[in-house]
């Protein structure tokens, strides 16, 4: 199956990696840290502002390629500083409500500046 690149204004971008790549009905999205697209800054220093702005970029990929979070089936978190886990999931749980995907959290193995969090997802198409 051919991979075709999955780009959008709406999240951070980088020419070192891909923002999305779908391949058949699956969507990959990069790691996504809390930058906000359009300022190309941080969205702030709390891990419930950075988790939030991280999950709306992966919802924008998902979305350019053609997906919809309900169609998420893996969700991977890394995160700086593991005592932040309940403030991520506090903005975590807003998004996927019911019926989540499968997960899996970890630290982050990279220290870069003032990033709390990264968050990756895999979507399949129906």
């Amino acid at each position: 199956m051919k991979k075709h690149i999955v780009r959008t204004e709406a999240a951070p971008s980088s020419p070192l990696f891909s923002q999305g790549l779908r391949v058949g009905s699956t969507i990959f999205v990069s790691g996504m840290a809390g930058i906000d697209a359009a300022t190309k800054q941080l969205a702030g220093t709390t891990i419930q502002e950075q988790t939030r702005q991280a999950l709306r970029n992966c919802k924008a990929i998902v979305e350019a390629g053609g997906g919809t979070l309900t169609d998420v089936v893996q969700v991977i978190v890394l995160l700086a500083n593991p005592a932040d886990f309940a403030g991520m999931n506090e903005e975590y749980a807003k998004v996927f409500a019911t019926d989540p995907p499968t997960r899996a959290v970890t630290k982050l193995g990279v220290e870069l500046p003032n990033v709390l969090v990264s968050i990756m997802m895999t979507a399949q198409l129906a």
